[in-house]
């Protein structure tokens, strides 16, 4: 994912708000998100080449969100596919501290990234290039491909959107809207993460409109008070034209 965007214990109604965009190649075969026929409890998108996944949820309300972090002169040849961390974590009956003790353990092998997750009860984030994560005091946080709240232009105007957008709960219109705002950053206030201007300019929107490389999806997942949870994906083709729309509600575990 290269946008996550997290409100928990905010909203009175839906302790944990989730809204998220992964941009990837468009190349690299991807199955929408459903409920994984080898692993039942796990709702999610799926890569199909490394067979990872970037978000997902499971029947126990456990979530878990992945960016990777962007700086060229960093790049980890071979390393193993992070998509398999999330999944990890998804599947862990370990305790959010726990788990981010796991994963400055294994860290070390995969290339950079940083992974947000929640068990219901904590929510955490482990952060792969200072090595360090902790727990999260309820707030409103933003995650692109640097660290939490970096404040990127699209970070902070998607977080200013995030807790406007929670006033009209349940309807995710809002939620939507933020993420598929495409406006580019100016150049004065585009990062400097390594690339060249012309992709720090087309990286700079929350969503991406790109013929090789942008945002293949959109997801929003709302948890309730009353131990529902929905979770909506929608896909997108080149021109940023709705390719296809899932939506799932279940009661946690």
């Amino acid at each position: 994912m290269c946008l996550i965007l997290v409100a928990w214990q905010v909203h009175a109604d839906y302790p944990i708000v989730v809204a998220a965009n992964r941009d990837e190649f468009r190349r690299r075969p991807t199955a929408s998100a459903q409920w994984w026929a080898d692993r039942p409890e796990l709702l999610a998108g799926r890569d199909l080449e490394a067979n990872g996944t970037w978000l997902g949820i499971t029947r126990s309300g456990r979530i878990a969100a992945l960016t990777n972090y962007r700086d060229p002169r960093r790049i980890k040849l071979h390393a193993p596919s992070r998509g398999a961390l999330v999944v990890q974590t998804l599947e862990s009956s370990a305790s959010i501290g726990e788990r981010i003790a796991q994963l400055r353990d294994m860290s070390a092998q995969y290339a950079d990234f940083n992974l947000l997750c929640t068990d219901g009860r904590e929510l955490g984030v482990y952060e792969s290039v200072p090595a360090e994560g902790r727990r999260l005091a309820p707030g409103i946080y933003g995650l692109s491909n640097h660290l939490l709240d970096t404040p990127w232009p699209k970070v902070e105007r998607a977080k200013s959107s995030l807790a406007t957008a929670l006033n009209a709960l349940p309807e995710d219109a809002a939620l939507l809207e933020l993420l598929r705002d495409d406006r580019p950053a100016t150049d004065e206030h585009l990062p400097r993460t390594g690339v060249s201007l012309a992709w720090e300019r087309l990286l700079s929107s929350a969503f991406i409109r790109g013929e090789d490389y942008g945002t293949l999806s959109s997801t929003v997942i709302r948890v309730g008070v009353d131990g529902h949870a929905s979770f909506k994906e929608w896909s997108w083709r080149a021109d940023g034209s709705l390719a296809g729309e899932v939506s799932y509600r279940f009661k946690i575990q």
